[in-house]
């Protein structure tokens, strides 16, 4: 079992920055490809950004492409989201998740396994 824990979401203006943060912990000995999802009120749940084991490849959704970076230090058992330029379409909860993979980045959703609580980031306009 892994165990994810997301931290860091909160309250921002438009055009901010924040940054959100993912604690593993458990058997973390596997090698997991880590993605961040976000779910709006009333939409569904949307792979934003991906990164692979290594950290070597990453993935990020076009609607925030240049805008968002995620990040991972596998020694520290973190993964990190930044986001730059928020918008009002970004408020949303973030969940950070972990699919069993090596060198990919998992696509779908139902690929990953284990799951944070979500943390809320709001953008206000």
């Amino acid at each position: 079992q892994v165990q994810l824990v997301e931290s860091g979401g909160g309250l921002v203006q438009a055009g901010g920055s924040l940054s959100v943060s993912c604690a593993a912990s458990g058997r973390t000995d596997s090698e997991y490809a880590m993605g961040w999802f976000r779910q709006a009120a009333g939409k569904e749940r949307e792979l934003i950004a991906g990164i692979n084991w290594s950290g070597s490849d990453t993935y990020y959704a076009e609607s925030v492409k240049g805008r968002f970076t995620i990040s991972r230090d596998n020694a520290k058992k973190m993964v990190l989201l930044r986001m730059s330029s928020l918008k009002a379409e970004d408020t949303a909860v973030y969940y950070c998740a972990a699919a069993a993979a090596r060198f990919s980045i998992p696509k779908l959703m139902s690929t990953y396994t284990y799951w944070g609580q979500g943390t809320q980031v709001t953008v206000s306009s």
